[in-house]
């Protein structure tokens, strides 16, 4: 069983909570055009100037998808 990984676009400002539920979109139809088996895609407010997206990716995935979207960031997941 392979490690999971969450790629992380951070948003800040008085529009970021909108900016992650828009981009969460995009996330989503990333992985229909790349039929990526993995399909865990979502976005959280953090304060009312942080919002971040995330999607959740096989490790074996992790240069192609992170080459391609340029994450903010990643960290290991369950």
């Amino acid at each position: 069983m392979s490690k999971k990984i969450k790629l992380i676009w951070d948003f800040r400002g008085s529009d970021a909570a909108k900016i992650a539920e828009h981009h969460e979109i995009h996330l989503k139809e990333f992985i229909n055009l790349e039929k990526i088996s993995l399909n865990i895609t979502g976005f959280e407010v953090v304060n009312e100037f942080h919002a971040f997206a995330y999607m959740v990716i096989h490790e074996e995935n992790k240069i192609a998808v992170r080459d391609a979207l340029k994450p903010h960031r990643g960290v290991y997941c369950d």
